[in-house]
């Protein structure tokens, strides 16, 4: 019999199935050995002093975090219960009356027992309820694990997203002041007959759109403060930071091997803690297939045996029973087959999120290397354009060139020195995704 219930798959536990883990990253990404930038402590990652007490105070306050550490005291509390099943439940059931028969003497009759109920776990229900209360509880841990690592990302990527608007600000200032005195320069050329109307008037109009895109910086800037506000459940304000120029990030990128994602991703693992909760609910799917054996007593005090009350008398009963499924069967045989579908479902979810990790580590990767292929050529194009607006200026002053020539040059500037912050940010933010892809900011021992 403990042959055949074990074919059956009612006390076998749970073991993970075979997962291709080969080029999870893409081809050539995976480094040799198993160091990844995943497990540097977020403390270690982020060294602004500004950023440290952003991400401190929102590991603090985010009533996301919050929700997911009563999520596990929850699932303890329920695993608790799922333990205690294994005993016998004691209860106190006093009873009493009063008896009144054809103006008869009143008899009054009590009895004080307690009752025990025992269930019997020979083919294992409650050790299978038992393993799948324990998943549920590590699945609350792993939630938790997965709201810290993408709340530190989340305030990183805002953090550094104020950093680059802080500066595509300072940009667009300065470049407005220059084009301010470029259309003072444009009057004055037109009062000498250097120049027309319309070269003052398009001079007027690219600098009144600067002033414009401006606005449209603060906006973003207020924006992305009330979005870290929230992160941080604070209410909506200015925050103090750094500079993009002095931030740093690791120079080498070393992703580890794919499988550590089973082991230190939290929505990976989490996952995998669904499919365990979908393997032991269809092995306790299966147990009431067969009969339920139950041990119930009792033992108190009475005063009533029969007809004869008082003196008082112990009073003590015990009884098996045996329940064998019959007509229900049909419907306990349905449980297993939906049971068994949703553990194919859960299954091929812990397959999807682990492919789904590891194209995050890919984009991540290519993001961050995109960005840093691009700065030699970003910087040769800033200072050839630099070049360019000095020599049209020179020229149109000479009368050798168009105003045209001069505002294209310069809003050229304007765009690749803009493009050059984004593409900075890009790289951190490359760097920030990376490090969340690879499960960075769990807790470590």
């Amino acid at each position: 019999m403990a042959v055949m219930l074990g074919s059956c798959g009612i006390y076998k536990p749970y073991s993970r199935p075979d997962i291709k883990t080969d080029n999870l990253f893409g081809e050539g990404i995976e480094t040799p050995d198993s160091t990844s930038i995943g497990d540097i402590k977020w403390q270690d990652m982020f060294t602004d002093p500004y950023l440290q007490a952003l991400i401190e105070q929102g590991l603090a306050n985010n009533t996301d975090l919050q929700a997911a550490h009563w999520k596990i005291q929850e699932a303890e509390a329920s695993l608790k219960t799922a333990r205690l099943s294994f005993f016998p439940s004691f209860n106190f059931a006093p009873q009493g009356g009063l008896n009144y028969v054809n103006q008869m003497n009143t008899s009054w009759t009590y009895s004080l027992p307690v009752t025990a109920s025992w269930e019997i776990d020979v083919f294992g229900r409650i050790l299978n309820g038992k393993r799948q209360a324990k998943a549920v509880y590590e699945q609350s841990k792993d939630y938790r694990q997965a709201v810290k690592t993408q709340l530190v990302a989340s305030i990183a990527n805002l953090y550094y997203t104020l950093l680059m608007l802080d500066e595509q600000y300072t940009i667009s200032e300065q470049t407005a002041s220059k084009w301010s005195e470029s259309v003072e320069t444009m009057r004055a050329m037109m009062d000498a007959g250097m120049t027309n109307s319309a070269g003052v008037a398009q001079t007027e109009a690219s600098y009144y759109s600067i002033l414009s895109s401006l606005k449209d910086i603060q906006y973003s800037i207020k924006e992305t403060e009330n979005s870290l506000a929230s992160l941080l459940g604070d209410v909506p304000q200015t925050f103090k930071r750094g500079k993009l120029a002095d931030q740093t990030v690791p120079s080498e990128l070393t992703v580890g091997v794919p499988v550590q994602l089973l082991a230190n991703r939290p929505d990976v693992r989490s996952a995998e803690q669904n499919l365990i909760m979908s393997y032991y609910a269809t092995s306790e799917a299966r147990s009431s297939l067969y009969p339920s054996l139950k041990l119930t007593g009792s033992m108190g005090w009475t005063n009533n045996i029969g007809q004869i009350i008082n003196p008082g008398k112990w009073l003590l009963s015990a009884a098996g029973s045996l329940t064998q499924p019959i007509f229900n069967a049909g419907a306990n045989r349905a449980r297993v087959k939906i049971a068994e579908a949703q553990q194919e479902e859960a299954k091929l979810s812990f397959q999807q999120t682990l492919l789904n990790a590891g194209a995050e580590v890919n984009n991540a990767l290519t993001q961050c290397q995109t960005a840093r292929g691009k700065e030699e050529y970003r910087n040769k194009q800033i200072a050839s354009l630099e070049t360019a607006v000095e020599s049209t200026q020179l020229l149109m002053r000479h009368g050798n060139s168009t105003y045209l020539e001069v505002l294209t040059a310069q809003q050229a500037l304007l765009s690749a020195q803009l493009s050059q912050v984004s593409d900075k940010f890009d790289e951190i933010q490359g760097v920030v995704n990376l490090y969340h892809a690879l499960g960075g900011g769990r807790d470590l021992e």
